[in-house]
């Protein structure tokens, strides 16, 4: 075999186990929105992803690594709508960012069930891993805090504090979205007139908070 025979093998072979590896996470993910983590099993989502059950593991350790795996997905997706959307012009008053929020959750709507069911679910190595997630979460966020001129002589402790507020309103505005019974309808609207609330208190506290209060 040539040597550009062989590197397009080898090529392939890296191919087909990524298409394999992502089609393992398809599955699990697409059994998940009425169900827990800890009740699908390797047999269910080895046969979804059209493998056998012992060439699971050419992929994943265990059920438990593929949800690490699909934290950290379902988790990349989140992060990235979310600094996508602190770019667009207006994302950073409450209701753009509520109308994003709300786009994304019907977009993507396993993932968001997914981490949220699990967050406090019943694999621990699942549950740490995305408290590792949101923690990332939240110090991106800080970040962006500590470029606002009105925010410039804050201490990094009180940044933390309020993007933790902010990030965790977020988390509660998913959770109840998830819960409404029709898209687009009153329920959801009082959902997110909630949320907006929420978030105008939150940023009328910034406001007057003065550093280094106690």
């Amino acid at each position: 075999m040539s040597e550009q025979a062989e590197q397009s093998a080898t090529g392939s072979r890296a191919e087909r186990k990524e298409r394999t590896r992502q089609s393992l996470l398809d599955v699990a993910l697409g059994l998940l929105p009425d169900r827990s983590f800890d009740s699908i099993s390797i047999r269910e989502v080895a046969r979804g992803a059209g493998i056998v059950p012992t060439a699971f593991y050419r992929h994943f350790a265990s059920m438990d690594d593929l949800g690490v795996a699909l934290v950290e997905e379902s988790m990349r997706m989140l992060r990235r709508m979310l600094r996508d959307a602190r770019r667009e012009p207006g994302a950073r008053s409450a209701k753009a960012s509520l109308d994003i929020l709300v786009r994304q959750v019907h977009a993507h709507e396993a993932q968001f069930r997914f981490l949220n069911r699990e967050r406090h679910g019943g694999v621990a190595e699942v549950r740490r891993a995305i408290a590792t997630e949101l923690r990332l979460l939240v110090s991106e966020l800080t970040v962006d805090l500590s470029r606002m001129p009105a925010l410039a002589d804050w201490q990094a402790d009180d940044l933390d504090t309020a993007a933790d507020l902010i990030v965790s309103t977020m988390l509660s505005t998913v959770g109840a979205l998830l819960d409404v019974g029709r898209r687009g309808g009153h329920e959801e609207q009082l959902v997110v007139d909630r949320a907006e609330r929420q978030l105008r208190m939150i940023m009328l506290g910034m406001a007057g908070w003065r550093p280094g209060r106690v």
